[in-house]
């Protein structure tokens, strides 16, 4: 099982978002990933999960409507799953 990492960012505009990498986790282990590493980030940041689950999808999209975190950005390419939430304010 390969180790996610969160210490990278990347720039979303003006902003920047902190990379986690959860590729090669199955479900519910990105989800869960991506809850701590929101859990760490201040209101209102940004977090970029990559991962290759499937059933991410699914996941992240029932998980902002009942966490009030966006999901600004779901999309895949050849089998990797990007998103971008932003954390709530308050």
């Amino acid at each position: 099982m390969s180790e996610t990492r969160t210490e990278a960012t990347e720039s979303v505009g003006v902003e920047q978002a902190v990379v986690l990498d959860a590729r090669g986790l199955n479900c519910p282990m990105p989800l869960l990933k991506a809850k701590k590493a929101l859990n760490e980030l201040p209101a209102a940041a940004l977090l970029r999960v990559i991962a290759t689950d499937p059933g991410s999808v699914r996941d992240f999209e029932v998980f902002s409507r009942q966490s009030g975190h966006q999901l600004l950005e779901s999309t895949e390419v050849a089998g990797t799953y990007r998103y971008l939430l932003r954390k709530k304010a308050g």
